[in-house]
């Protein structure tokens, strides 16, 4: 089967771009011919080029493109003319694409695959300035809670609107999480399938040796609240003061982040952006893995990693982390921006290896099954074959 796969990106930059990269090298490795169509932004990066392209920008020009990028419609255009696919699967296209793409799939069979809230939300997280989850349709309280400044505002409201208005063009919506689906459904999409995202499996960690030690991985950005993970960090070493602290990503945030760490003084490591493989290695010899985000998290990648890979998991209570971490079960949950409540769910981990490991040995037997890459593509094959078969019988 042709398959073109369209995305803003070519390049691992985020969970999603990884899962998305990850659907195209396992399609390939079931027989398939897939493409891939992408922005050229952060093409330099060192991931394997896209075989279409179109003009994509990191800069503050990119404002520019959410409405309309031509590029990326004539791009696609001649992208479907030449390699005449089977069905198109559409993961993210609304930071450099646009929605001007969406009309050119009318005569071919097409998925939309959502992985975060940006159809429904401008900024993408649903987390308002204060720190709390936004739980209103996307509108005039957007630019009234300060979420989204003035000058963007009305772009933004337009590439929703444009969403909104070409989105039938999409035989079958499929999101990542049920708490993405919900927002999609409440949108006004009839119906949405839930497909949780593959995750590789790998080998189980091995057996916790060294110090106690907590991990993070993610975008340094407000959202994913790595200061409420610091101010538990700073409860812990009160008590546990051997305790390292690993924190591996970039962004926004991570001046600010510094700046706290080196006022505590204690053993943080800044990993940076590394590749996978090398955060995983540094991630065995974590005790728990904590994702601390503030607003609803679609799916969240980083801790299906931790739970494949056999560690402890604590993560915030809301999307779609109350989906598949089972509190106290395959893993611990606490409250958004609790840093109190936070701090003793580390200290009961990183004071019991025994508990530290059994949990963890519980949230990787879960994943293997919940997030095994095989049935992953199975689902969507399954999805494309019967839209291929659809269309051939009404055609």
């Amino acid at each position: 089967m042709k398959i073109l796969l369209v995305s803003d990106y070519s390049v691992p930059r985020g969970g999603n771009e990884v899962v998305t990269l990850s659907l195209r090298d396992g399609l390939r490795a079931r027989g398939h011919d897939v493409r891939l169509f992408a922005s050229r932004a952060y093409a330099d990066a060192g991931a394997e080029p896209a075989e279409y392209g179109c003009f994509g920008t990191a800069t503050p020009l990119r404002a520019g493109l959410w409405c309309g990028n031509p590029s990326a419609f004539l791009g696609l255009r001649r992208a479907l003319a030449d390699f005449r696919p089977d069905v198109v699967h559409v993961r993210l296209f609304l930071s450099q694409l646009s929605p001007l793409i969406l009309p050119l799939l009318r005569e071919v069979p097409a998925v939309y695959h959502d992985g975060w809230y940006r159809t429904v939300c401008p900024i993408g997280s649903r987390v308002l300035p204060d720190g709390k989850g936004c739980h209103e349709p996307a509108g005039s309280v957007c630019y009234r809670s300060g979420c989204v400044p003035a000058l963007a505002w009305p772009l933004l409201m337009t590439q929703l609107h444009l969403w909104r208005r070409w989105r039938d063009v999409f035989d079958v919506v499929v999101a990542n999480s049920r708490s993405v689906a919900e927002w999609l459904e409440a949108s006004g999409i009839a119906r949405v399938e839930v497909i949780p995202n593959g995750i590789k499996a790998r080998e189980p960690r091995p057996p916790l040796s060294g110090p106690p030690t907590i991990a993070f991985a993610g975008r340094l950005a407000y959202e994913k609240g790595v200061d409420t993970l610091l101010d538990a960090y700073k409860l812990v070493i009160e008590q546990r003061p051997d305790t390292q602290l690993l924190i591996a990503g970039e962004g926004p945030e991570s001046a600010r982040l510094r700046k706290i760490a080196e006022q505590l003084g204690a053993k943080i490591e800044f990993l940076g952006h590394q590749p996978r493989e090398i955060i995983e290695r540094r991630f065995d010899a974590a005790w728990v893995q904590v994702v601390p985000s503030r607003g609803s998290e679609a799916f969240g990648n980083a801790a299906a990693e931790a739970m494949m890979r056999g560690t402890a998991l604590v993560a915030s209570a809301t999307g779609g982390f109350t989906e598949y971490v089972r509190h106290e079960e395959t893993g611990l949950l606490v409250a958004p921006g609790d840093h109190a409540a936070l701090g003793r769910l580390l200290l009961k981990v990183l004071g019991d290896r025994e508990y530290a490991e059994s949990l963890g040995l519980a949230g990787r037997r879960y994943a293997l099954t919940a997030f095994d890459q095989g049935q992953f593509l199975d689902r969507f094959i399954a999805i494309y074959e019967g839209l291929t078969k659809a269309r051939s019988v009404s055609a």
